[in-house]
């Protein structure tokens, strides 16, 4: 300084009575007001002081700059302050606004998850088309180890299926996981009881997790991963830009190789520690173990059953019990097996079926009349019969191979059985020992001789046999001749 202005100081501090001793005791902004007064507030009074809160809800309009509102404001203001000191009054507002919260997380508590907003690509070998994928970031909450994949979509099965990947990488898993409010992972968005997508709520509860989302419209709920999506961006999307993938592979092959290098390198504010040494040294011991058994992804559908009772899964039918028929179910679909619940309860389980416009029935949920015409079984009408008689048994035999087409012959069998329940088995019998004699091998003759009560005729085997004499029938002697 000049000597000028060290004699100004001077000259001011014995105007206000200070000496070093009352000095030592100020600060400096206590100091300035007692050589220089109220300076800065005399000075802005000078100029109407615009409205920091009018000028940022503006600033959401579309096409509105802090340029057109410094217009509107000179002439509201004519000898108002010029455009430098109007953008400061708002950086100084903006600044006393952004106030944050520093967040501490223990080892092995929290993991954050979201996808990028940009994203890499793939080209078509054949085509030679362009096609976007997404790029899925998971970081832990301690050491900032990331992890970052491509997936094909958002959907919940290539969701769950990044989650499982960067357990894997991580090699254990933490208590809780932060995601987005996104449909894969929220159904319904709440600040204070969110609804969980279901898969990926039970993926958590397989791993022995929590899911926590971050509060609908507070990004910095999950800020070490909208960092860690930044870090990622610039360390591996933008490394990513002059190179071409054909498959999703080989992209994620290269992905890995740019994040083991991201984690590995020196980070200037922890003193050149990296990702992967804090990792190493405070995290992996606090994170839980793995599952021993693999995730099995569960796709959750709702459907109706028909009036057939079957539910249409993927062009396949799969039937459920009878009694379901028109009734709203669940369907739980793995890559081998089909679930349905009704009331929250399983009603039916199946081997999934690739074949395309075919049904699968379970013979218990058929009622019994359904169950009884597609079990077409001459086996059985045989087994029945021989526990009535060997009458009946030989007349089962005669229906069965008197038809030409197995269906006919069956039906056949199966009135005879019907027969035998609205008459009795007794009846059914002695009417096929005189039919069997008779050489019948017709359902309609044991039907017509149960009617005519042909058991219950005294010397009824007699009757079948004696000739009948009558003027008009010509006997066997006429065709003898």
């Amino acid at each position: 300084m000049s000597t000028g202005v060290v004699g100004k100081c001077t000259a001011r501090a014995s105007k206000a009575g200070l000496d070093w001793a009352a000095v030592e005791k100020l600060t400096d902004s206590e100091l300035d007001r007692c050589l220089y007064g109220e300076r800065s507030e005399a000075h802005r009074s000078a100029f109407p002081e615009p409205d920091p809160l009018h000028i940022h809800q503006e600033l959401m309009r579309p096409g509105v700059t802090l340029e057109l509102l410094h217009l509107e404001y000179l002439e509201e203001h004519p000898t108002g302050m010029q455009y430098t000191a109007f953008c400061d009054r708002r950086r100084a507002w903006k600044r006393k606004r952004r106030i944050t919260m520093r967040q501490s997380h223990k080892a092995g508590e929290r993991m954050f998850v979201d996808f990028s907003g940009k994203r890499p690509s793939i080209v078509n070998r054949a085509t030679g088309e362009v096609r976007a994928v997404e790029l899925f970031v998971a970081t832990l909450g301690a050491s900032s180890y990331t992890f970052v994949c491509a997936v094909e979509t958002q959907t919940v099965g290539d969701w769950l299926r990044a989650h499982e990947e960067a357990l894997a990488y991580f090699g254990g898993t933490p208590e809780v996981w932060t995601p987005d409010c996104l449909k894969s992972a929220v159904t319904r968005a709440d600040r204070y009881a969110p609804d969980l997508q279901r898969s990926y709520s039970a993926l958590a509860t397989h791993h022995d997790a929590v899911v926590i989302p971050a509060r609908p419209r507070k990004p910095r709920d999950k800020g070490k991963v909208e960092v860690a999506v930044q870090v990622a961006q610039r360390w591996i999307l933008a490394r990513l830009r002059h190179e071409t993938f054909f498959d999703l592979p080989s992209l994620n092959a290269r992905i890995r190789e740019l994040c083991d290098d991201l984690n590995a390198r020196p980070r200037r504010m922890l003193g050149g520690v990296s990702r992967r040494d804090l990792f190493e040294a405070v995290e992996r011991a606090a994170l839980k173990p793995l599952a021993r058994d693999p995730y099995v992804h569960r796709e959750v559908r709702r459907a109706r059953a028909g009036t057939d009772y079957h539910v249409e899964v993927d062009r396949h039918w799969y039937s459920v019990p009878y009694g379901l028929a028109n009734s709203d179910v669940e369907v739980f679909l793995t890559p081998t097996t089909v679930e349905i619940l009704h009331d929250n309860r399983r009603v039916a389980l199946h081997v999934r079926s690739a074949e395309r416009f075919m049904h699968t029935t379970e013979r218990a949920h058929r009622p019994p009349s359904h169950d009884a015409w597609n079990e077409r079984d001459a086996g059985g009408l045989e087994a029945w019969a021989k526990g009535v008689g060997p009458a009946t048994t030989e007349m089962m035999t005669r229906i069965l191979t008197a038809r030409v087409h197995r269906e006919l012959a069956w039906r056949s069998g199966r009135g005879l059985k019907r027969l035998g329940e609205r008459h009795g088995e007794a009846r059914l019998e002695r009417v096929c020992e005189q039919a069997v004699k008779l050489n019948a091998r017709a359902y309609k003759t044991i039907e017509r001789m149960l009617k005519l009560d042909r058991d219950r005729l005294e010397n009824a085997d007699e009757c079948a046999s004696d000739k009948i004499e009558h003027e008009q029938i010509r006997g066997a002697a006429y065709y003898a001749n």
